[in-house]
């Protein structure tokens, strides 16, 4: 790593612990409630919606509760999408949106996914926009947060048979955290020249005239072709160009503050529009990790032990630095087929300058790969480079962040509940090393806890891999790949991992807007956002019915040097196993292909 990539990289570190350790304090205030103003203004809310804040329900209403309210989310964005031509709020005259393409997108936004399978700036009204796609970047995040929450009491209550109230953590997630910080980053973007306006798109002269060839049509609309059959070509210029307009500023806030990633530009924080400056990349890339990192110190302070929060972080923390110097070594050595000889003729000198291919030039390739790093452990998707383009192990490095789980920090909540099922993995693990019954904060782990935490843990690689089989083996998942061979199976596999995992990046060079791909990853991103949240919950009812026991000399210390590497390793061998033979034939086999000649 070059001495610009070091900088980079310990500055985001130095301020993301600045920002993150007073959040994760104002956390724990509201969503318990202690928040000055909370009661005061919650109050007219909860009358209008008729709600008893001081009523609490068990797991399963809880449960039940969540997924009927984000039902209804997807339902509501995929009328609002089949219908926007009629709305207003539509000075492109952007048609209706398709049935397969509006029921990914419903479920993909409502999911926390945000995998866009269209081209913002050329397909979504600004209704859609801000009352479809912004709307549900608040609640899914808001479903994060209330799950986590949710776990956490599991932790410190006891003997409970309650979890708390869906409802009052939802407001509460969306009012006093997601709200505020979303203004201050939308007016921070804003300054460093984000857009925000309901303007129509804007035709401008552009410094160059623009020339190129295209096949001439007749009076018909049809291609007509020379006498060998060849389309018949015309050459066009224009000096105009036209710059897509729109809310910018405040969906990119939430969309990054929320770990959403779909972007308003089909370029996403790669455009000048949602990315225009090197400091505009740094507030994103905090942006990212900045509530994931709050509720690790948050959880710390729940379960009033703030050692356990810190040693969290720093499982979480170890992971992303050695996958993000490893991303960025890789892509700065380079393609191996463009490197050159030295001076003396004799030593190969790796490409000179990197691999560029696929980076904005203006954030070179410590910002791209810091950037791809931070939005795949994140479970973001936001992407301001094309990972497509990545060297065959730069490329796979967001991919094993996503298949671990989206445990790195992960998304808002997700990735500290998915954090917290392989602590008690983990701590399973070392009562079977020594006979002892194993313990996690004070609460017994048993069967019942174990086989919610396996569950949790093996939906997801279930429905990457059967979603990748299904889409290599059918005509119709085949006809997607436009680079066959080992990269087109990776991009597959991305594709679905990005799905499952609710991230929502895309490795490109997968033409993934058909109705194949839109129905099987609509349905893995369902599958992979409560086939997870169902067993956590369930987990968090069994561990707030259980007494706490007291700790002894036999007890496994959770907050030490020693549980973090077993922490680590947990999550690298359990997360990651599953995929092996997946990643042997995508990037592993590609890697040597490219520099074993």
């Amino acid at each position: 790593m070059t001495s610009q990539a070091w900088f980079l990289l310990i500055t985001f570190v130095i301020v993301l612990l600045v920002l993150s350790w007073p959040l994760g304090r104002m956390i724990d205030a509201v969503m318990n409630g202690r928040f000055r103003w909370g009661k005061i203004v919650e109050k007219p809310i909860y009358r209008l919606l008729g709600i008893d804040p001081e009523t609490e329900t068990g797991w399963l209403s809880y449960c039940i509760g969540l997924v009927l309210f984000n039902a209804l989310g997807v339902l509501f964005l995929f009328l609002l999408q089949c219908f926007q031509a009629y709305l207003p709020f539509n000075p492109q005259n952007m048609p209706n949106i398709s049935v397969d393409s509006s029921l990914n997108t419903a479920v993909s936004f409502v999911t926390n996914t945000n995998w866009q399978g269209y081209g913002g700036e050329t397909t979504m009204s600004y209704l859609s926009q801000m009352a479809g796609l912004t709307v549900q970047n608040f609640l899914s995040a808001a479903t994060g947060i209330v799950v986590v929450i949710a776990m956490i009491r599991g932790f410190f209550r006891r003997s409970a048979q309650t979890i708390g109230n869906v409802w009052v953590d939802l407001t509460r997630a969306t009012l006093w955290i997601l709200l505020p910080l979303s203004a201050i980053f939308a007016l921070l973007l804003a300054n460093e020249g984000v857009i925000q306006n309901l303007s129509p798109y804007k035709e401008v002269q552009t410094i160059e005239t623009q020339i190129w060839q295209e096949p001439a049509k007749d009076l018909n609309g049809e291609i007509v072709l020379d006498k060998n059959g060849d389309p018949v070509l015309e050459t066009k210029t224009s000096d105009t160009q036209v710059l897509a307009m729109g809310p910018v500023a405040s969906q990119l806030s939430i969309k990054l503050l929320g770990t959403n990633g779909g972007g308003f530009f089909n370029t996403n924080s790669a455009h000048p529009f949602e990315n225009p400056t090197a400091f505009a990349n740094l507030l994103e890339m905090l942006c990212i990790f900045l509530i994931p990192a709050a509720l690790c110190f948050t959880f710390g302070r729940m379960v009033s032990d703030k050692r356990q929060g810190v040693a969290i972080f720093s499982a979480m923390l170890a992971i992303f630095l050695a996958f993000t110097i490893a991303v960025t070594h890789f892509e700065q050595v380079g393609n191996p087929d463009l490197a050159t000889l030295g001076v003396d003729q004799t030593q190969t000198v790796a490409q000179a300058g990197g691999n560029m291919e696929g980076k904005e030039v203006r954030l070179g390739i410590a910002a791209s790969s810091l950037f791809a790093s931070v939005t795949t452990s994140a479970s973001c998707g936001a992407v301001n480079s094309m990972h497509d383009s990545y060297t065959p192990l730069g490329g796979a490095v967001p991919l094993i962040l996503m298949q671990l789980g989206e445990v790195v920090f992960g998304g808002v909540g997700t990735g500290l509940y998915n954090m917290l099922v392989f602590a008690i993995m983990a701590v399973f693990i070392a009562g079977l090393m020594i006979g002892r019954t194993p313990e996690y904060l004070g609460k017994k782990i048993e069967a019942f806890d174990m086989k919610m935490a396996s569950i949790a843990i093996l939906i997801t690689p279930l429905v990457v891999l059967l979603g990748t089989a299904l889409a290599t083996m059918t005509e119709a998942g085949r006809a997607g790949i436009l680079n066959p061979g080992p990269h087109g199976f990776s991009e597959m596999l991305y594709a679905f991992t990005s799905a499952a995992n609710n991230n929502g990046s895309a490795f490109a060079g997968l033409s993934a807007n058909t109705p194949f791909y839109n129905y099987a990853l609509a349905a893995a991103m369902w599958i992979g956002r409560f086939g997870g949240i169902i067993p956590v919950l369930a987990i968090a009812g069994s561990l707030a019915a259980k007494k706490r026991i007291a700790v002894t000399e036999g007890t496994l210390p959770t907050h030490g040097p020693l549980f973090v590497a077993l922490l680590i390793g947990t999550v690298l061998l359990i997360g990651l196993l599953n995929y092996v033979p997946s990643l042997a034939l995508g990037p592993v086999i590609e890697h040597l292909m490219l520099w074993v000649h």
